[in-house]
């Protein structure tokens, strides 16, 4: 008898476009209220929100979920 294959996992399509892996392995995301309504936010917040950030240390295990082929 032929052994039952375990089915392979599915990456989450939404995070696939949200994230992105560093080289050392970490998990990039981007800002969010940095899109629309812009005119009573300051040029120094809107500066800091246009740059991408780390995914915080206790969402990694959720993102790692999503995306399970990203080492």
């Amino acid at each position: 008898m032929r052994e039952r294959e375990v089915p392979k996992l599915k990456t989450h399509r939404g995070a696939k476009k949200r994230f992105k892996l560093t080289a050392s392995g970490k998990i990039k995301r981007g800002h969010s209220h940095a899109r629309h309504i812009l005119t009573k936010k300051t040029t120094k917040r809107k500066r800091k929100l246009d740059q991408s950030d780390l995914v915080s240390k206790s969402d990694l295990p959720k993102v790692r979920k999503m995306l399970p082929y990203a080492s």
